[in-house]
């Protein structure tokens, strides 16, 4: 694997210096390991070099007049990064960020959904699947298992248990001798843990079955995807939003609703319309669907993104049946980042 390593120092001198004072003690380190410089004219805004090495070693070295001075070293895996090291005892430990790691075979880098850049300790591709909606990667990581990555989106490792557990309830709910649908749930996590209470049926509806999940993600779904059918529920490999229609047409109701289609969106930009027009629509039927009694479940998105939950919130008022809407905050793992879990209830049964 020849990926490219990345590294950064960055630190601040005691007071804002003169860089001729401050650039010899530096340049002495890459002097030492034979690098050869280009110094670069900033207009009287500090100093700015870069340095050439062995093997295609790069340094990129900056002292601000302000007192910042900012380090990038490239090279690859192989080489020696002694003069970092060196820098790290001369200026007193400045904190040394872990090298990017670019190029790689494997991607270690995805983001959160409030924007932040995540690596995590991912080591291979365990499954990689185009289908006609999306993009479905299973990687593997070393701490959280396999990884569910739709269309480059962290969707659920086989360590996130907390998710499925948030999305049904959190363990206040009986599902025993009920009537469960759930919208998408791919990944089979959640049907998984409904079964196993005896409920009187469960409906999956998911419009396109993974087969990656079913024999990859185990530890999540175990066996439960190996068939369409089973005792106590059935996987629809359909278009959930006919599906939801129909039921409505025919009077059809459950005692759960649990959508776990998409997150809810970040974006309030206008071309992001669809996105809540389609969201709105899927809140709107299933509340139709749902006995007077009935709860609706749904993942909303990261807590940092307060405009987008308000957003939702919005959305739950334009609903034709008035609901109490209320939230529960969870740590799911595998995203590093606390995520509200949302249930609706019908509060007015004319609708």
């Amino acid at each position: 694997d020849m990926a490219l390593r990345h590294y950064t120092l960055d630190f601040n001198l005691s007071t804002a210096v003169d860089s001729a004072s401050t650039v010899p003690g530096l340049l002495s380190i890459f002097h030492e390991q034979e690098m050869t410089e280009t110094v670069h004219d900033t207009n009287g805004h500090g100093y700015l070099a870069t340095f050439v090495g062995k093997n295609g070693r790069l340094v990129v070295l900056r002292v601000h007049s302000h007192g910042l001075v900012t380090i990038d070293l490239q090279c690859y895996e192989e080489d020696n990064i002694a003069e970092l090291d060196n820098i790290h005892c001369l200026y007193h430990h400045p904190p040394r960020l872990p090298a990017l790691v670019r190029g790689a075979k494997v991607d270690r880098y995805w983001p959160t959904a409030d924007g932040r850049l995540i690596e995590y300790d991912i080591d291979r591709v365990v499954y990689e699947e185009e289908s006609a909606y999306q993009n479905i990667k299973i990687l593997h990581s070393q701490q959280f298992g396999n990884i569910l990555v739709l269309n480059g989106d962290i969707n659920l490792a086989e360590s996130d248990l907390a998710y499925t557990q948030a999305i049904m309830g959190s363990g206040k709910e009986n599902y025993a001798g009920k009537e469960v649908l759930i919208l998408g749930g791919g990944d089979g996590g959640i049907l998984a843990e409904v079964v196993k209470q005896k409920p009187k049926m469960i409906t999956m509806v998911e419009i396109s079955f993974m087969d990656g999940c079913k024999m990859h993600m185990r530890k999540t779904c175990g066996n439960i995807l190996d068939s369409l059918t089973g005792d106590h529920y059935q996987i629809l490999v359909e278009d959930c939003v006919p599906v939801l229609k129909k039921y409505v047409q025919e009077g059809r109701l459950f005692d759960y609703v649990i959508n776990d289609l998409t997150a809810v969106p970040i974006s309030t930009e206008p071309e992001e319309d669809s996105t809540w027009e389609f969201l709105g629509l899927i809140l709107d039927l299933s509340i139709k669907v749902l006995h007077p009694n009935g709860k609706y479940f749904t993942q909303g998105n990261s807590v940092n993104l307060t405009e987008a939950l308000n957003l939702y919130e919005e959305q739950l008022g334009k609903l034709s049946c008035a609901v109490d809407f209320s939230k529960e905050v969870v740590c799911v793992p595998s995203y590093s980042e606390l995520y509200p879990f949302l249930s609706s209830k019908v509060v007015d049964t004319i609708c």
